[in-house]
């Protein structure tokens, strides 16, 4: 059987190992002229370790990720502790698997790596999908040079502005947030004593707020701030803004948010938009995946985690199930709750970080703090559902 892949992301990668793994032939047909990310950091929360456990990937991360410390929260402008809850090593005790931080091109490369290993010449770049055709025993690619990859099965991971979804359920209808996002990657060398703590930590405002991380064995800061504007920007992950405006987002923050800003290379902004979910993620032989079924606002740090769930189950329904078309059905039942909640969870922790007053971020964040403190258990306990979900074992 011959899986088709349309975009080499981290889902498109997965989805390509988990089949591999099962004796599918996979091609990945990747529009980029190479397999690159742009500079972007990833939490990896044990949910989504699990799964690269399982795909033999994680062994190629080892060096080049980041445990952090713990999570906490602290007070935009002036860097005041809300909490701070144990993380490295905490993890794999509760939930089986650790908590990492990880830059976006060094899993990439491990995806690849290991695809390569399980069968050669897989990924082919400088192709340019336009749409796909199927019949009752195959599935075809269309490309944009007017030629076409024919095989078993097609799979949509061609990301937020798919076009295998937007031919199989027409222009989705985005809703713009009210939000934009700021995303840099600075050396921690450049900084000094103005790093970001080696946790991972969010940063709440009048809003906004940032959330700070560690990439590369700690040797690098990454930033991600989200700001609430009736301005939207372009919704595109390689848009870029100035850090004259930047700065003024975050005017008056604390002096670690401050310099990674004004020692950032380049500042990437984007428009934040919400999707409902979509009724259904396939069309008898060919199904969507990560961003192309389920896009979801960053403030929960799952997408591309979901998108590696995705990717197991996506090939488990198939090995269980006779037709392509039964096990797409089977793999969309298991996994379109889960992703719902996901979605619907991002969207309120955006709102959660924003308090607008004083009186309001003060009588909501202290009970927060002082509830992490007396039972940080009962704290961790509320991501349990997330962290604690085991796809490889689930299915």
């Amino acid at each position: 059987m011959k899986a088709l892949i349309a975009g080499g992301g981290i889902g498109g990668l997965a989805s390509a190992i988990a089949l591999r793994l099962r004796g599918w032939d996979v091609t990945v047909f990747e529009q980029a002229p190479a397999l690159s990310e742009i500079g972007a950091g990833l939490q990896i929360s044990p949910n989504g370790w699990r799964v690269l456990a399982a795909l033999g990937v994680a062994e190629h991360l080892h060096g080049i990720v980041f445990e952090p410390e713990a999570i906490e929260m602290r007070i935009g402008r002036n860097g005041a502790r809300v909490f701070h809850l144990s993380m490295r090593g905490y993890a794999q005790e509760r939930w089986g698997a650790p908590f990492m931080h990880v830059h976006r091109a060094d899993l990439v490369t491990a995806l690849e790596r290991r695809l390569e290993g399980l069968q050669s010449g897989v990924v082919k770049t400088g192709h340019v999908v336009q749409g796909f055709k199927q019949s009752g025993d195959g599935a075809t690619l269309l490309m944009n040079d007017g030629t076409a990859q024919s095989g078993d099965i097609v799979i949509g991971a061609d990301g937020l502005h798919s076009v295998i979804r937007t031919q199989m359920l027409g222009p989705d209808m985005p809703r713009y947030t009210g939000n934009i996002a700021w995303r840099a990657v600075v050396p921690v060398d450049a900084l000094g004593a103005r790093t970001p703590p080696p946790t991972a930590c969010v940063w709440v405002g009048h809003k906004r707020h940032a959330v700070t991380t560690r990439l590369r064995a700690g040797t690098l800061a990454n930033f991600v701030g989200m700001v609430e504007t009736d301005k939207p920007a372009p919704e595109s992950w390689r848009a870029t803004g100035s850090r004259a405006d930047a700065l003024a987002a975050f005017e008056g923050w604390a002096n670690e948010i401050r310099t990674v800003i004004d020692q950032a290379e380049v500042l990437h902004r984007w428009a934040l938009f919400d999707r409902a979910p979509l009724p259904r993620w396939h069309e008898g032989r060919v199904a969507l995946l990560g961003d192309a079924a389920h896009p979801m606002l960053p403030s929960m740090a799952q997408g591309a985690v979901q998108a590696l769930e995705d990717a197991w189950v996506l090939a488990a329904s198939l090995d269980q199930h006779a037709t392509p078309d039964a096990g797409f059905a089977a793999y969309y039942e298991q996994r379109i709750e889960r992703t719902a909640r996901v979605q619907k969870g991002s969207a309120a922790n955006a709102r959660l970080f924003h308090h607008a007053s004083p009186l309001g971020r003060w009588g909501f964040y202290a009970p927060m703090g002082i509830a992490a403190r007396l039972a940080p258990g009962a704290f961790h306990a509320r991501q349990d559902w997330v962290y604690g979900f085991d796809a490889t074992k689930d299915v």
